[in-house]
């Protein structure tokens, strides 16, 4: 399986208004996105359109694939399908300084060999799509702070809502005004 996705650009495609279709799978295995780890069993699926613009060439397409994560509450797996627009703005000539109306970030220059890559494009396409928290169901119970237990699958029976009513009033500022008589 590709451990790559660079794509070489052909002689015909430096003409202003042609384009091309690349596609092609590629062995991401993990994806990292602030402390979660995204893995990939099966490769990613992409496809991509290069079109000369006459000053760069534009990539654009989608890429998709089936990532697998723990939960952020109880840890378990669950398994997101992501899908995600491929986007790249390659200007042609290294002689020039930028183009009006976008920023340095926003493009960069083909390179001398002129071969893309295409694994930034793809990595930033599904980090756009993955959740911001993932959860294995909305209401995800967790677990417990006693014990551990996973409180999806029932109580856990270690006395622990005891536990949970310290840990809440102990994270929660205002749980020292329920002591004050105010009468």
């Amino acid at each position: 399986m590709a451990r790559s996705a660079i794509i070489k650009i052909p002689a015909e495609l430096f003409a202003p208004a042609e384009s091309s279709r690349y596609e092609g799978l590629f062995d991401l295995g993990t994806l990292h996105a602030g402390s979660d780890e995204y893995r990939f069993s099966d490769p990613v699926a992409w496809e991509v359109d290069v079109t000369n613009t006459g000053e760069a060439l534009l990539v654009s397409g989608r890429a998709s694939g089936c990532a697998v994560v723990d939960c952020a509450r109880c840890l378990d797996e669950v398994g997101f399908d992501l899908e995600g627009e491929i986007e790249g703005y390659f200007l042609i000539g290294s002689e020039q300084d930028g183009v009006e109306g976008l920023d340095d970030d926003e493009f960069d220059v083909l390179p001398a060999n002129h071969e893309i890559d295409l694994v930034p494009l793809i990595e930033a396409a599904l980090l756009v799509e993955v959740p911001l928290v993932p959860l294995c169901r909305d209401d995800c119970a967790g677990l417990c702070p006693s014990c551990g237990a996973n409180l999806n699958e029932g109580d856990c029976g270690c006395g622990g809502d005891a536990a949970v009513r310290e840990f809440d009033e102990a994270a929660n500022p205002f749980s020292v005004l329920k002591r004050i008589d105010l009468g």
